[in-house]
């Protein structure tokens, strides 16, 4: 098993920043995908970055440019550094790890972007 606790999400003014971050624990492999999802009320859940245990990374259209993605393999943390916030990026965030065979989900962060 694996366990995801996610922290970082907040209130925060459109223009303005935040930082997520999420930790893993448990039975992890060596080889494994993290990233984030969102869930905006009424909307599906939908990726928002990921990156690869090798580096490698990709990005929502509506958010590259402005959200970066970035791990420490020792901690086995990934963050997500949000940049120039919208109202639109109003959502629960969700950590998500992938091993093969199985996707493992944190519980959620809340992030508001409102004036």
């Amino acid at each position: 098993q694996v366990q995801l606790v996610e922290s970082g999400g907040g209130l925060v003014q459109p223009g303005g920043r935040l930082r997520l971050s999420c930790t893993a624990s448990g039975s992890i492999f060596s080889i494994y995908t993290m990233g984030w999802y969102r869930q905006a009320p009424g909307k599906q859940r939908e990726l928002v970055a990921a990156i690869s245990s090798s580096g490698s990374m990709d990005y929502a259209r509506s958010v590259k440019g402005r959200f970066i993605i970035s791990r420490d393999n020792a901690k086995n943390t990934v963050y997500l550094q949000m940049n120039s916030l919208k109202p639109e990026d109003t959502a629960v965030y969700y950590c998500m790890l992938n091993q093969p065979g199985r996707d493992y989900w944190g519980q959620g962060t809340q992030v508001t972007v409102s004036s």
